[in-house]
């Protein structure tokens, strides 16, 4: 083990059998591999973790399928729909993301195309928004057009989320309104024009273990900034509502997140949803991986508290990254 792992600091190519491999460790051997994961992690990262809070500036009514979300046009989940939130909320949490000294403000709109009016709008809240609290924004916001791209850039937008979710060969089992070529190509176009990119993917939707390594390696070739982990939380009313997720052991979604690190080593590697459900009790040893974080909650799920999180990150002997 010690030899493939080696290979982080050497720049060289895991090979999807190697990739395997850390997925099916034993867990007795977790805390060797966590060791090895963490002196990489430290290389790159130091010993800081950066702390984000996400705004659901739109909700609900989107016209894809995807199966875990409750979002979805076939979700029947209970949640508020609108669609666009006041600018006062957006500043609110602006400065709660300045105040606190967090790393960064994610704002997510639901839906996979936009108008350009619909853009136009939200490009004038981000611009707003720069001008009274200037913090790092990182927007989820589907498929732009290259024009539409460049208004958010210019507003001040230098960061877009856009998760592959699984590996290519599983896509189709949970989302059939859009392809994986098309999340591909919207990335590249975006890498283009000079965003910074965050691309990651779910956990526990059925995938094999080789979807996730296959998922991983498409993330390595993309070369994001950031990789966010999720890990399934099945919500009431969405197409896998009554989903298995007995296997997301502590160990496992250890292991998935050293693969992370392992596999694009100087990207900030984030677990995200789920991390309060399948990483308790152990939460600290998740960041020997992990140098990002959420806190307060996620799109239709709630999560820890800001002063929680920054505790949980202090007691694990690690810094929380204030805004640069």
């Amino acid at each position: 083990m010690s030899k493939i792992l080696q290979k982080s600091f050497e720049t060289e190519s895991f090979s999807h059998e190697e990739a395997m491999e850390i997925l099916n460790l034993p867990d007795k051997e977790l805390p060797v591999l966590l060791d090895i994961v963490y002196s990489i992690r430290k290389k790159y990262k130091g010993n800081t973790v950066g702390i984000q809070i996400l705004t659901n500036a739109r909700s609900g009514n989107c016209s894809q399928n995807c199966a875990y979300c409750a979002q979805s046009r076939d979700s029947e989940a209970n949640i508020n729909k609108y669609r666009l939130v006041p600018y006062e909320k957006l500043l609110h949490d602006g400065r709660l993301a300045h105040d606190r000294n967090l790393s960064r403000h994610c704002i997510g709109l639901s839906g996979i195309r936009f108008a350009d009016r619909e853009i136009n709008e939200f490009a004038e809240y981000v611009r707003n928004l720069k001008k009274e609290v200037d913090t790092h924004i990182c927007c989820s916001i589907g498929f732009l057009t290259l024009q539409q791209a460049q208004k958010l850039k210019d507003a001040g937008v230098n960061r877009i989320n856009h998760n592959l979710n699984t590996g290519r060969n599983f896509y189709s089992s949970i989302c059939t309104t859009h392809t994986y070529d098309e999340r591909i190509a919207n990335i590249r176009m975006l890498q283009g024009i000079g965003f910074e990119i965050c691309c990651g993917g779910i956990i526990g939707l059925g995938e094999s273990k080789t979807d996730i390594v296959d998922m991983l390696f498409e993330i390595k070739n993309i070369n994001p900034e950031s990789v966010p982990i999720n890990f399934l939380i099945p919500l009431k009313g969405t197409a896998l509502a009554d989903a298995d997720t007995s296997h997301l052991s502590p160990e496992y979604c250890l292991k998935i997140l050293c693969l992370a690190r392992l596999l694009t080593p100087k990207s900030d590697i984030r677990c995200a949803a789920g991390r309060e459900v399948y990483l308790k009790g152990k939460e600290k040893l998740m960041f020997y991986a992990v140098d990002s974080i959420f806190a307060s909650g996620y799109l239709t799920a709630d999560g820890q508290s800001i002063d929680d999180t920054i505790k949980l990150v202090t007691d694990a002997g690690f810094q929380y990254k204030i805004l640069d």
